[in-house]
């Protein structure tokens, strides 16, 4: 007995609420839910992530190593959670409140930043706010990918990247402001971060429906059984020919998702993703190579992050289209070669004025084409039951390895100076793009065209 890789969300996988805004095309109306959550959150995070390079280095005085540790915190902390806030959202059928609980968790380290004072302080806390968005993160993604159609997924992940990203310029442009009104206002940009994610976790509490995918998707399978309107066509863990549930009365063990994790195309998507992370140094550092090298005034630091966010969010939904049209894995690979320009334009000592905004422009190109791509593909690639293990999964991979990279980088900044770092880097992610192009080719085929056994899934 045989399912395809085709997840149609028309019977209702998230209840009544999504079903009336589910039509086919259609963003439903939990993405925006959920991409309004997020542009909170990405208020009260970017606008204290944007002043923390610059604070950490200028303020306090501390190496770029001692940056490199805090920033690999934050690419990486999140890896020690992120697949089990995944298992827990399958396991439960629950992922609204497995979110929220990460949610919550990010919230409270607002506060802290409040009351603490230091380095060590300050460090523990961006830890555990990290390990909130790892906590958050798989079941949020889990809930757009159940609800959006098939054919449309990237442009649903598009639309919430959208928001999301609307969120991560305006907290940056608060920030700045902040600080131009009041010289080292820190305390006021984290009073601002504390506002905007207690309302981020009110909205995600209150207003998002409480999603139960696997419950929908048995009852959707029972009714179609009874009517006699079973259809072959159908997701993995949906109704197959006859009105038969397939997999989506299973129960959400252990062995069942690692079953699915084995996909050779998933492993394909992991390694590739792995590799990639490696030879991405966070953006913070790219932002202090354009500083040193152009050396303007540090009250206009955060504003860095404003123009990359404002150029993801216009390109999000577009490149999201793209994606789903010219093949997701293949846009995954390009929005890596901007990453090489971004470093470019970072690291050589050009003297093009332009550069700097150039860099800005092509590291929202990355962004737009890798974020929610990822979340995308990997959501696709296994049966719905293990969908936010799945994207843990591929999530976790590119944590780790960022962590990785940013602390090293750090280092070889430190060891050869900015511009050798930059394009060291820059010349081994150019080394590894054909090989990762190739890998991710098997990715690139139709769900529909894949047929796995039930015992092979």
């Amino acid at each position: 007995m045989y399912v395809t890789l085709r997840d149609r969300p028309a019977r209702a996988p998230l209840g009544p609420a999504a079903r009336a805004s589910a039509g086919r095309g259609r963003v439903p109306s939990v993405v925006v839910t959920l991409g309004v959550v997020s542009l909170l959150t990405d208020i009260s995070s970017e606008a204290v992530a944007a002043v923390l390079p610059i604070y950490l280095t200028a303020a306090l005085g501390l190496s770029t190593i001692a940056y490199g540790i805090v920033d690999g915190l934050l690419q990486g902390m999140s890896a020690l959670v992120r697949v089990g806030g995944g298992w827990a959202a399958d396991r439960g059928d629950r992922p609204k409140w497995v979110a929220l609980t990460g949610y919550g968790l990010s919230a409270l380290t607002r506060g802290g930043l409040l009351l603490a004072t230091g380095f060590a302080a300050v460090t523990a806390l961006v830890a555990v706010d990290r390990v909130g968005k790892g906590i958050r993160t798989a079941p949020r993604d889990a809930m757009i990918s159940a609800a959006a159609d098939p054919d449309h997924v990237a442009r649903a992940f598009g639309v919430h990247r959208m928001l999301d990203t609307i969120g991560a310029a305006l907290g940056p442009l608060l920030a700045f402001l902040i600080l131009w009104a009041v010289p080292d206002g820190y305390r006021s940009v984290f009073v601002l971060s504390l506002g905007c994610a207690v309302l981020g976790v009110a909205v995600l509490g209150l207003l998002a429906p409480d999603a139960r995918p696997r419950r929908d998707r048995e009852r959707a399978a029972a009714a179609a059984a009874a009517d006699g309107t079973g259809s072959g066509r159908t997701g993995a863990g949906e109704t197959g020919a006859g009105g038969a549930t397939a997999v989506a009365s299973r129960p959400v063990t252990a062995p069942v998702v690692l079953r699915h994790l084995a996909d050779p195309r998933l492993r394909r998507l992991l390694l590739v993703a792995g590799a990639l992370g490696l030879l991405t140094v966070g953006d913070g550092f790219v932002y202090l190579a354009l500083q040193t090298r152009d050396g303007f005034a540090t009250t206009w630091f955060p504003l860095l992050y404003v123009g990359s966010n404002i150029v993801y969010l216009l390109l999000a939904i577009p490149v999201g289209r793209l994606a789903d049209r010219a093949g997701r894995g293949r846009v995954l690979v390009a929005g890596h070669v901007a990453l090489v320009g971004a470093y470019l334009c970072a690291g050589l000592q050009t003297g093009w004025a332009g550069a700097t905004v150039a860099a800005l422009v092509l590291i929202g190109v990355f962004y737009a084409a890798t974020d929610g791509v990822l979340a995308a593909i990997a959501g696709r690639l296994v049966d719905p039951d293990a969908r936010a293990t799945a994207i843990a999964s591929a999530q976790t991979v590119v944590a780790v390895a960022r962590m990785l990279a940013s602390i090293g980088f750090g280092l070889l900044w430190h060891t050869v100076g900015r511009g050798p770092a930059m394009l060291a880097i820059a010349g081994l992610l150019v080394a590894v793009l054909p090989v990762c192009w190739w890998a991710l080719r098997p990715v690139d085929r139709a769900p529909s065209d894949v047929a796995l056994p039930l015992g092979r899934s």
